[in-house]
């Protein structure tokens, strides 16, 4: 249970430090995202389906350095979604994929305070 709550958190860190304009609203789409990730229980699957919508637009306009963090935490946010809520299965996600989805969340959301100003949290 304490490891699906830190994966909920590392993956709501991580989409809420997403920053970084290069093509499109770079920091317009974060901030949705971040609307849509706050609060984010993983084992919801209809608001997890909402955050994965806003992460593919704010990946599509991230800069380049950021490309392959938002695609690392978009794989894994529908690797949650497939789990439906199915606590095993997101325990054994968190293990395969936590360490790799925390880095990347560590990047977006740092360029995502320096560039856009926003806070993932």
């Amino acid at each position: 249970m304490r490891k699906v709550a830190a994966l909920a958190a590392v993956l709501t860190i991580g989409v809420g430090t997403l920053t970084a304009c290069s093509g499109g609203d770079y920091c317009g789409e974060l901030k949705a995202y971040s609307e849509a990730s706050k609060n984010l229980d993983i084992k919801d699957t209809e608001k997890l389906d909402k955050m994965i919508g806003e992460a593919k637009k704010v990946s599509k306009s991230a800069p380049d350095d950021l490309k392959d963090d938002w695609k690392t935490l978009l794989d894994y946010a529908e690797k949650a979604l497939d789990a439906k809520g199915d606590q095993a299965k997101l325990v054994e996600l968190s293990k395969n994929d936590g360490e790799k989805v925390g880095k990347a969340s560590e990047a977006i959301a740092k360029q995502a305070k320096d560039t856009c100003k926003i806070d993932l949290e």
